[in-house]
């Protein structure tokens, strides 16, 4: 879970500042979620598991990328690798250039 950003987001038609803040910090963190998982993948993918308790097959190769993912999102929801928080500047920021580009003359 992310810290709370004291920096709120432009104004945008019809939806409130709280919602759009919770969208943004959602995003950051599915996107540093989605980076441990590409991190974690190659890891997964040297196991040999025709020689663990279930015998590998076709039915782990399915489930392993679902496994890999849920354990992604575990750890990037326990704090992750501090990935999410600047991702999430970075976005306020962007949005506040492009909320300001848009309203000067």
């Amino acid at each position: 879970m992310l810290p709370p950003v004291s920096s709120p987001l432009p104004a945008m038609a019809g939806t409130a500042p709280a919602q759009r803040l919770a969208a943004a910090r959602k995003a950051a963190e599915d996107f540093e979620a989605m980076a441990i998982g590409q991190m974690l993948q190659p890891m997964f993918a040297t196991v040999d598991t025709a020689r663990g308790p279930f015998g590998g097959g076709d039915g782990e190769a399915a489930w392993k990328p679902l496994f890999v993912e849920h354990l992604a999102r575990r750890i990037a929801a326990a704090g992750g690798l501090g990935l999410a928080r600047p991702v999430l500047e970075h976005m306020l920021r962007t949005q506040e250039a492009a909320s300001a580009t848009e309203t000067a003359p």
